[in-house]
């Protein structure tokens, strides 16, 4: 139940490593090559790129990878692309607009008024799907409102809150984007039932072993207001499919 999304876009990977490195890397010669001899062509052809120049390409895209993963990971949207370039390369060559501290807060800022509005808006989608999910006849809904349907019946003890459990699991958010998923990894999970969220445990302590049921967690028994970094949104409803193999 870890947790995935900001767009991978290469045009900006591409772009944030030229800006880092647009100094550090060896100018690129804009004429056309004249052509020659067809010897001296396929020696061409057969001549490696020189060391050098192929690590700083290298090192310059990763760092942008690097980047764009760490904006991922934090779950940071919304922005300029071009703005976003025109302060790396300000605060490459010295001329940044916004002292540090300032712009710290402005980050802040933004980041905040995002989540805020994000959880709001997935706090009255989710209560949409739940209460239309309520109303097929295969859902059963318990008093702590969260749902969930039987694909397969286990006939083996069932968990209680001090257990530890093994189980295969498959995550996804309401619009079906996976999250996390144990069956992905192809690796079972072990872990105390008292240690998860409190849709899992409640669910788990219903289930008996050998069953696969599908629950629909609110948000309020999952992440709630804080989501779980880039990949659970603030006031998610979770969609999991949780096949219970064992107690240890």
């Amino acid at each position: 139940m870890k947790n995935t999304p900001l767009v991978f876009r290469r045009g900006l990977l591409t772009l944030l490593a030229l800006v880092l490195f647009s100094g550090a890397l060896p100018a690129q010669s804009s004429k056309k090559k004249k052509k020659g001899t067809k010897a001296k062509t396929e020696q061409q052809q057969q001549s490696p790129a020189p060391q050098q120049e192929a690590i700083a390409d290298t090192f310059s895209y990763s760092l942008g990878l690097l980047l764009a993963n760490n904006l991922k990971q934090q779950g940071i949207k919304g922005y300029d692309e071009e703005e976003l370039l025109n302060g790396l390369r300000d605060a490459l060559a010295g001329k940044a607009k916004l002292e540090y501290a300032a712009a710290s807060m402005e980050v802040q800022k933004g980041m905040r008024a995002q989540r805020q509005a994000e959880a709001a808006a997935n706090l009255e989608a989710g209560k949409r799907f739940l209460e239309e999910n309520a109303r097929r006849k295969e859902v059963k809904v318990t008093d702590s409102g969260l749902q969930y349907e039987i694909l397969k019946k286990g006939n083996g003890p069932i968990p209680k809150a001090t257990d530890k459990v093994k189980v295969h699991y498959h995550g996804t958010l309401i619009d079906g984007t996976v999250f996390d998923s144990s069956v992905e990894r192809g690796q079972p999970i072990t872990f105390p039932v008292n240690g998860v969220i409190k849709g899992w445990q409640e669910a788990l302590q219903m289930m008996p072993v050998g069953s696969k049921w599908k629950l629909y967690i609110p948000s309020g028994l999952a992440y709630g207001e804080r989501g779980a970094g880039g990949s659970i949104p603030p006031n998610s409803v979770l969609i999991f499919e949780v096949e219970l193999l064992g107690i240890e």
